[in-house]
């Protein structure tokens, strides 16, 4: 086959043009969008806890994890739940790469995790000892950004703060911490517990959820709206820290429900199919299904 190679340079400009757009194109649509994950994880998990089929969830999560790297939510766990159902039924879940990829993502919990004896156990069944966990741990710990920590370590003490008077929290307190949050975002993206963990080592507890709620009550609010929609569809918000936020907005200013969050069960009766769609469409779980997982949860924990 011959090739027609133009010699104008204008035609040899337009070709590499129309080629790096494509290029770029591409890149784009490649580009994961974790809202789809979440609501992938939601129907799968909905498998399993409801429809008890869990050989089906165990292929559907092999699917979505060669696709999208995991999160680990804190009440629906579904890498580790991914990693427990396939060994139970002897299917092949990558043994030690998937055991060691689970640890930094529990390991903001890992004040709680490591009293988890099933875990070490799983852990042993594939020969990687206790110590050599915990030493992962640690290695994660020190990946974390120290500077981060420092500067969110003194906001979440400001956040807390409250006035010795009124015993209110401070709203310039919040706006203060407003700023470092819109540099962070500028100079280092979300502050996500892989950035910043979830506890600091002298026991300040630094929940973003938290953060994002006093970030309702502030001027700063619909930056903050727009902005960090942005980072829930690249995985470093969990969609219930932004929902939280949005709710709390609406609940101060009188504002009917979006995600049903803060309202009472007679919205949640009346306007229940706005509110899933709606859910949906952050990658939360519909009202029903939320409340289960939140049972079971809270029964585990007891």
């Amino acid at each position: 086959m011959n090739f027609f190679i133009s010699k104008n340079p204008i035609q040899i400009i337009g070709f590499f043009l129309v080629g790096f757009f494509f290029i770029l194109t591409s890149c784009r649509n490649n580009k994961v969008d974790y809202i789809t994950y979440y609501n992938t994880v939601n129907s799968i998990d909905s498998t399993y806890r409801i429809k008890n089929d869990t050989l089906i969830a165990i292929k559907k999560f092999k699917k979505l994890f060669r696709k999208y790297p995991p999160r680990n939510d804190e009440r629906m766990e579904e890498y580790e739940n991914y990693i427990k159902f396939s060994d139970k039924y002897n299917r092949n879940f990558g043994s030690k790469k998937s055991l060691y990829k689970l640890i930094p993502l529990v390991a903001p919990y890992w004040k709680f995790k490591r009293e988890d004896s099933d875990f070490f156990k799983l852990y042993k069944k594939y020969g990687i000892d206790s110590t050599i966990v915990e030493q992962k741990v640690v290695e994660w710990k020190n990946s974390l950004n120290k500077q981060l920590i420092d500067s969110f370590r003194i906001a979440f003490i400001r956040d807390q703060a409250k006035d010795p008077i009124t015993g209110e929290q401070s709203l310039d307190n919040f706006r203060k911490n407003s700023e470092l949050l819109k540099w962070t975002l500028k100079n280092f993206g979300y502050p996500s517990m892989q950035k910043i963990g979830l506890e600091t080592e002298d026991g300040v507890f630094m929940s973003m959820g938290t953060f994002l709620n006093h970030m309702a009550q502030i001027e700063d609010y619909e930056y903050f709206k727009t902005k960090l929609r942005d980072y829930v569809s690249s995985g470093d918000i969990p969609p219930r820290d932004f929902v939280e936020m949005v709710e709390r907005y609406n609940q101060i200013n009188h504002l009917k429900t979006v995600y049903g969050l803060k309202s009472t069960d007679d919205e949640f009766i009346k306007d229940s199919a706005i509110i899933n769609h709606n859910r949906r469409q952050i990658g939360l779980q519909s009202i029903k299904h939320r409340r289960k997982i939140t049972k079971e949860f809270l029964k585990k924990i007891r």
